[in-house]
């Protein structure tokens, strides 16, 4: 039995730099790896994942799972147990980190095969602070004078709503030029047409916090930089403080 962490990631910028022939969107963004993680267990000689934890309804245990697809891709069979602490379906990559922590497990290095799996799966197989580029596959760890502002403080507030990355882009495709750009995250104005709750969250957190938060990907996260006493203000959702790596 092996032991393995699967650290949230937060994006925490991300520009829209183009979009490849088969539709697929070409990104620049800077992403960081939580002291928030999942826990999984592995085992070589068993079978099937199982899912425990504050955050594990609605997690799926059959081959959708993004751990199963990595068995999958590794050739590899193993039973996992999956302690579920990192928000699913935020914008965390909660799911991606899981399966990146498969993968290393295995001795998987391909960023861009496992790239196939999903786009934050390359950044959580190397973790740390990194630039991220193309549509994930290219990462690249940030020096030391890089990353100069870290470990910092991170606020999470995971609303109750999900909103699909692939309706994000497309509402982002529809967007004029001028709309496109966001202050730290081009995505923002897309995901709030695509899930206009997200813009009553943004308004009751910068009311809660007194700073403007900022959407994590293409949501449902939003995050502040800092510690925020805000989880009374927001009881219906998830309130996690927390520290980047």
């Amino acid at each position: 039995m092996t032991r393995v962490e699967a650290p949230a990631k937060l994006t925490l910028s991300l520009r829209v730099v183009g979009v490849r022939n088969d539709g697929f969107h070409l990104i620049d963004a800077d992403m960081v790896s939580l002291a928030l993680c999942d826990t999984l267990q592995i085992d070589p000689n068993g079978n099937g994942i199982t899912v425990h934890g504050p955050f594990a309804a609605g997690v799926p245990t059959t081959g959708d799972n993004l751990v199963a697809q990595a068995l999958r891709l590794v050739n590899r069979t193993a039973g996992v147990l999956i302690d579920k602490q990192v928000p699913s379906g935020g914008g965390l990559g909660g799911g991606s980190s899981d399966a990146a922590a498969v993968l290393r497990w295995a001795g998987f290095t391909d960023l861009v095969a496992a790239s196939s799996l999903g786009a934050d799966i390359p950044f959580c197989m190397v973790g740390g602070r990194a630039r991220v580029r193309g549509i994930g596959e290219i990462v690249e760890p940030l020096t030391a004078d890089e990353r100069s502002d870290e470990p910092i403080d991170i606020t999470l507030v995971v609303p109750p709503l999900q909103v699909p990355t692939p309706a994000v882009y497309r509402a982002w495709d529809e967007l004029s030029a001028h709309a496109q750009r966001g202050d730290m995250n081009d995505l923002e104005s897309a995901a709030v047409i695509v899930e206009p709750r997200l813009a009553t969250w943004r308004d009751r957190i910068r009311e809660a916090s007194g700073v403007t938060p900022t959407l994590a990907g293409s949501g449902a996260t939003w995050f502040l930089r800092g510690r925020f006493e805000i989880a009374d203000a927001l009881a219906d959702a998830a309130v996690i403080v927390t520290r980047s790596r």
